[in-house]
């Protein structure tokens, strides 16, 4: 039928449909393609179909080309892959909370703690259950009044992520769209994992970074000691916390190493859906396949150089009640036990398997 001859005058499609392999094109390994198109689950009956549709989009994503581009390669209209692109994309961030979401089950939970205290090497961080940080994604801004808000300390213009991840990596929250120039910590008290105070549970913990406040409520957060550090125990404690709280710069350098293409250029801004698909969908869809890929045990090795934490704690909130005692426990803990040696139980993280 039509499809067919479409699909062997398309080299592309003949590569995909001949089980080459799916990376060079779409970075996606087969079974993550798989688990997307199972978790999408569109059975369209009319147009291009739910598999050569997808295969479009990831294209675009993946090779962060125009329009133009995708269609001479799809030999398709340029009309039909800006629809398919706008279509698929708000298809993926449907699929957000079944792909995105926090521990589900007491085991669970229990599987992420443990991952913490063998990242941190330290039992103390057995309380740990997600590392927070905020990411920039440069994006091209208007030059109108609007412009300059989306500047960041370094100077250009991006939009913040705000992810929490667990110990493999996987987002678990997500939170996008506040302009480059704010704070993490204003980005943060806006969140709702900040405002509705459903995660962690009473007891656990997130680790953040400098720029963070250190928090007992309304959010628990425990970060690093500041320096000049005071003492020995300071000093280790650091150690450990940043070896546990490293995952989430990995998993920022896996998902922009994935999609390089996209996040190595600076991202078309804009506030409604036409005529570019809008930048916060992106990066969400971006932070969807990242899990989906994880799932698939599809891992790539992150190239990035990870960012200089932030010092500054920003701004105080009237509300919060500091953890700085929470974290003098934990530190004295530190200095109280031994380390967990490499073959330790806390060490044995199970492969991953979220679907």
């Amino acid at each position: 039928g039509r499809k067919n001859i479409f699909n062997l005058k398309i080299p592309i499609l003949v590569r995909f449909f001949c089980d080459e392999d799916t990376k060079p094109d779409f970075r996606l390994s087969r079974e993550s393609l798989a688990r997307l198109l199972h978790l999408l689950n569109q059975d369209r009956r009319h147009g291009w179909g739910a598999t050569i549709e997808t295969l479009v989009f990831l294209f675009w994503l993946a090779s962060g080309t125009s329009y133009r581009v995708v269609s001479r390669v799809f030999g398709m209209p340029r009309s039909t892959v800006h629809s398919i692109v706008h279509r698929v994309t708000e298809e993926v961030v449907d699929i957000r909370h079944q792909v995105i979401h926090l521990p589900k089950t007491e085991e669970d939970l229990n599987s992420v703690s443990r991952g913490f205290a063998g990242l941190a090497h330290h039992r103390a961080f057995v309380k740990a259950v997600g590392a927070i940080d905020g990411c920039h994604i440069r994006i091209k801004c208007s030059s109108g009044p609007h412009g300059q808000c989306y500047r960041n300390r370094k100077l250009f213009p991006s939009i913040i992520l705000q992810p929490v991840s667990d110990h493999q990596g996987r987002f678990i929250d997500t939170y996008v769209g506040w302009p480059g120039s704010v704070h993490d910590s204003r980005v943060l008290r806006h969140s709702p994992l900040y405002r509705q105070s459903v995660y962690p549970p009473p007891g656990h913990f997130i680790l953040a970074d400098g720029g963070y406040p250190c928090l007992q409520q309304p959010l628990p957060l425990i970060t690093p000691y500041k320096r000049p550090l005071q003492g020995v125990g300071a000093q280790r404690f650091n150690n450990h916390h940043s070896k546990a709280r490293s995952i989430i710069e990995r998993a920022f350098g896996m998902m922009k190493t994935r999609f390089r293409s996209i996040f190595l250029q600076a991202l078309e801004v804009h506030h409604t859906f036409v005529p570019h698909v809008s930048t916060g969908l992106v990066i969400t869809a971006c932070a969807i396949l990242h899990n989906i890929c994880l799932g698939a045990g599809d891992v790539i090795a992150p190239e990035n150089e990870a960012e200089v934490a932030e010092e500054d704690e920003g701004e105080a909130g009237l509300e919060a009640v500091s953890g700085a005692l929470w974290r003098d426990q934990l530190s004295a803990e530190v200095s109280a036990l031994e380390e967990i040696l490499p073959d330790h139980d806390y060490l044995q993280v199970s492969k991953y398997n979220y679907f």
